[in-house]
């Protein structure tokens, strides 16, 4: 399954323990979906592509601005007013060319959502809203893949990885969403948190470690601390309810 040039790109995880050549291989067939290519999807496309995942599809309807640069590190100032997702594809073929990279520009809406999605193994959540945040969730069901959610606000930050039918889903977790609002961020936050995001993907596709389910993560950056809440399915949660039923 692996040439000799990834043998070499990648012999540094490929010797750690419970990952190996085995692991490396299952990284190379995998096919990821990221909704997002801005702050948090930029750190997480950047560290699957480097760890091998063999396909990533990243989705995002928006162009680059200015007001982006401060945390969306997939995109530099010759990028403003270009897509998104093809921006974030031009960089992530050059940081691996050996990956495939697709680029989807194109909102994610209820009527597309599925399709999308297509035939990919998990979801990476890197968007910076709840509504579609619930699509992305409501997609994770119907297809009983794993959703890797993330948010950001300022210095703060949350992660959780959603394993459906065995884990709370997002609307377990968030009943209602958040006020609209332009929020503010400083770029470290969505790297920390994209970078976990990535690392919760790379031990699930390997299958190695202690996921972060049935968890929320919660950082603090102006402590520069982290704490957990335990989180319990909702068993009348709009979207889950039917599948913990058939359970």
């Amino acid at each position: 399954m692996l040439t000799k040039s990834e043998l070499v790109r990648y012999e540094r995880q490929i010797m750690m323990e419970g990952f190996g050549e085995t692991g490396q291989a299952k990284l190379k067939e995998a096919k990821v979906l990221i909704a997002g290519a801005g702050g948090l999807g930029s750190p997480v496309a950047i560290y699957l592509a480097v760890a091998g995942v063999g396909e990533i599809r990243i989705v995002d309807h928006d162009v680059v601005e200015l007001s982006n640069l401060n945390r969306q590190i997939l995109h530099w100032d010759k990028d403003i007013g270009a897509a998104k997702a093809e921006s974030a594809k031009e960089k992530l073929q050059q940081i691996n060319a050996d990956i495939k990279v697709e680029a989807i520009g194109q909102t994610i809406t209820q009527g597309n959502i599925l399709d999308l999605v297509g035939d990919c193994d998990l979801i990476v959540d890197g968007m910076d809203n709840f509504p579609t945040r619930y699509l992305l969730n409501k997609a994770a069901l119907k297809k009983n893949i794993p959703f890797f959610h993330g948010s950001i606000y300022g210095l703060d930050g949350m992660v959780t990885t959603i394993l459906p039918p065995e884990t709370p889903c997002l609307r377990c977790i968030f009943p209602q969403p958040p006020p609209v609002e332009t929020f503010p961020v400083v770029g470290v936050t969505p790297a920390i948190i994209g970078c976990i995001q990535a690392t919760e993907v790379i031990k699930y596709i390997v299958s190695m470690g202690e996921l972060l389910k049935n968890r929320l993560l919660l950082f603090d950056g102006l402590r520069l601390s982290f704490r957990e809440l335990s989180v319990k399915k909702n068993p009348k949660c709009p979207d889950c309810s039917l599948l913990q039923r058939k359970a």
